[in-house]
């Protein structure tokens, strides 16, 4: 409904209407990696659905203003991203590692850890939301970093810069959990000149200075109570 609303906003003003689409309209590929002609494989009645299909449902509005109302658009697909002032607690897998080192809490792992995801920092993200708007290819485009890790080697890579005493945790998997996301960025490359340019374990600890300093200053607060 907020699509709806932006683009009938961007109709009646002609604004230029960018839409921060996702990875998960390709739902539990079976295509690897994931190309932008990839039409995606999603439960539609999962549990995880309304995401998905919401995502992909503003895609067919974004597109259908496109073509029959003239609405200049960009659609930006984005992978896994993580940085500085993200929320503490969103549940997202970086998050949830790196605040629970710092807690000196078990690092949560469902399933067997084996599922891979491909972790982009924010910096790279915004530079590739700016080439897409300044360029004039409608895309869709996948924003992301080709890296790709098993949460296993993800939580390895926390424990290295963090604690490298961390425990692991294992618990039950989430239904319709994709098992394997990595995108195919020659797209992006070739018609917007972008391409991600910080690896994993160069932007891990700016994020971790970030969590490190709240959860402390949290912390503190708590004990002033």
């Amino acid at each position: 409904m907020g699509t709806l609303n932006m683009l009938g906003l961007a109709k009646r003003i002609g604004a230029k209407f960018l839409l921060t689409s996702t990875s998960e309209v390709y739902g539990d590929p079976l295509e690897h990696p994931q190309k932008e002609t990839y039409w995606g494989h999603v439960n539609p009645i999962g549990v995880r659905s309304c995401y998905d299909e919401g995502k992909r449902t503003a895609e067919t509005l974004t597109m259908d203003y496109h073509r029959g109302a003239g609405v200049e658009v960009r659609i930006a697909r984005i992978f896994n991203t993580y940085g500085p002032r993200m929320c503490l607690d969103d549940g997202r897998v970086v998050s949830n590692f790196v605040a629970q080192a710092i807690r000196k809490q078990p690092l949560t792992v469902y399933g067997d850890g084996k599922q891979t995801r491909s972790f982009q920092y924010v910096a790279d993200l915004v530079d590739g939301l700016m080439a897409l708007m300044e360029g004039e290819h409608v895309g869709p485009f996948n924003l992301g970093n080709p890296g790709e890790f098993t949460m296993l080697e993800l939580a390895e890579v926390v424990k290295e810069t963090i604690d490298s005493s961390a425990t692991i945790e294992f618990k039950e998997n989430t239904a319709d959990d994709p098992h394997k996301r990595k995108p195919d960025i020659s797209k992006a490359k070739e018609l917007l000149n972008w391409e991600p340019k910080v690896p994993l374990r160069e932007g891990l600890p700016l994020m971790v200075a970030d969590f490190r300093n709240r959860i402390l200053n949290e912390d503190e607060g708590k004990g002033n109570k």
